[in-house]
């Protein structure tokens, strides 16, 4: 389909109200086994930023920008904020800081102690209370100021030369679009910078990503019992799989956290070979995810036991929980030599500090202990080590006005397996937000910004930036 065709065709739309009263289909398209379909719909908004998601990243972008006066208009594609932290059930979160610090200082840290103080979570990374830390993103983005709306998803841009001049939305009134200055991409799988025609690499040298999890929380848990006997969740994962409990043999047991409201929250198992950016993958995921929960309730209730006879089920994630996707290309990639020299940058925004945490690609035992010997031994920093994190990162090539925020930035597939986790989203978030509104203020070019400028402002909002 082309994008400029399916916008400028002779399919005339109702103006105002985004409902065609004609639509053509090409023939010498249709013979092809494609149609071509074309419309006009409304501008509905316009404003200086658009972030894309609402994510982790997406939600310290709005925040950032708002706070240096943007105009800032968000489209989450779902029903809550938070993505993999709500939606998903991500149940805890990786560590803020490097054993001295707090890196993910700013938003991140404030954001954690409104946890703390709602009770949210039950300690400082403590298990999560899903709907309590869904009612704090609502919070703080009605405070921010900024306009959002969630069941909006991005399905389209319009770009011309090296800029955007449009996003295509789809929500429940229908299509309509979004003019803005500036745009961020924080939809975790790089929709809008695909979208935009910039070049992205996905999983290994033979295109394999990780393995994702459908994530879990359950009831019917006697804690007390359970810590009494100290047992690991692991203990009895061969007996099990020697028994034929599990379809698969996968020995992914992170174990079931408790959370301040008194649930288990699990991350355990992995849905293989699954690819977040194709429908068809993920259905079968899903399916395949949510039928092990079976597996994992009868391992728990008859082979742990100690406090788990009782346990039950009450939800799986109503997202999948997706650690890797798309890496989109940026002014620089960010690459294992980086982290392993622990790197510092001209351009820093930020620095972090969680193992490369590449989950196994198979279910066989030795790749289970090759992840373990990189996360565990081969890249562990020192307390008080950690990695720069520089602007070229967010700034997706080739287009003057999108910067990339979250899990798909510029990255090697060693480093987004560091990189991907919360407290880093929201490092790069702020970024991202301070970025896009300093280049909303001028020509729209976000390579055009005074990088000192942008790292004068994080470091006023509370970022941790020592090298700026």
């Amino acid at each position: 389909m082309d994008r400029r065709e399916f916008l400028k065709g002779a399919a005339v739309a109702a103006i105002g109200t985004g409902i065609p009263f004609s639509v053509r289909a090409e023939t010498s398209a249709v013979r092809s086994g494609q149609v071509a379909y074309s419309r006009t719909f409304p501008v509905k908004i316009e404003t200086d930023v658009m972030v894309c998601g609402g994510g982790s990243a997406g939600v310290a972008a709005a925040v950032a920008a708002r706070a240096a006066g943007a105009r800032v208009f968000l489209a989450e594609a779902f029903t809550c904020f938070g993505g993999m932290g709500t939606a998903a059930r991500v149940p805890v979160y990786m560590q803020f800081g490097d054993g001295i610090r707090p890196l993910a200082a700013g938003f991140g840290t404030r954001f954690r102690e409104r946890l703390l103080k709602a009770g949210a979570i039950s300690n400082n990374y403590g298990s999560f209370d899903f709907e309590a830390v869904k009612r704090e993103y609502d919070a703080v983005m009605v405070e921010s100021g900024a306009d959002f709306l969630f069941h909006t998803k991005v399905i389209d841009v319009i770009r011309e030369g090296d800029e955007i001049k449009h996003a295509v939305c789809a929500s429940q009134s229908g299509i309509w679009a979004v003019k803005a200055k500036v745009y961020v991409d924080a939809t975790g799988n790089g929709d809008v910078a695909v979208q935009s025609g910039v070049p992205f690499e996905k999983g290994d040298s033979m295109g394999k990503m990780m393995p994702a999890s459908l994530l879990s929380s359950w009831i019917g848990i006697d804690w007390d019992q359970w810590r009494k006997g100290l047992r690991s969740f692991n203990a009895e994962i061969d007996q099990a799989l020697a028994d034929g409990v599990f379809k698969v043999p996968d020995r992914h047991m992170t174990g079931i956290f408790k959370s301040a409201n008194g649930l288990g929250n699990a991350n355990i198992g992995h849905v293989y070979d699954l690819d977040g950016t194709d429908e068809r993958s993920l259905t079968k995921g899903y399916l395949r995810g949510r039928e092990s929960m079976k597996e994992y309730q009868r391992y728990f209730s008859e082979y742990l036991k100690h406090g788990l006879e009782n346990i039950r089920l009450i939800e799986t994630g109503a997202l999948m929980g997706v650690r890797e996707t798309r890496r989109i290309m940026g002014d620089y990639v960010m690459t294992l030599d980086d982290y392993v020299k622990r790197a510092v940058f001209p351009d820093e925004i930020g620095r972090y500090a969680y193992p490369i945490d590449i989950h196994p690609l198979s279910a066989d035992k030795e790749a289970y202990a090759r992840h373990r010997e990189e996360f565990d031994r081969l890249y562990k920093y020192q307390k008080g080590e950690s990695y720069g994190i520089p602007y070229r990162i967010l700034c997706a090539k080739g287009v003057k006005n999108l910067l990339v925020a979250g899990r798909c930035v510029s990255t090697d597939q060693k480093v987004q397996a560091s990189i991907r986790v919360m407290p880093a989203c929201y490092i790069m978030g702020q970024a991202a937000g301070f970025a896009a509104a300093m280049a909303a203020d001028g020509a729209g070019d976000i390579r055009g910004i005074c990088v000192s400028e942008l790292q004068r402002k994080l470091k006023n909002f509370g970022a941790y930036l020592p090298n700026a």
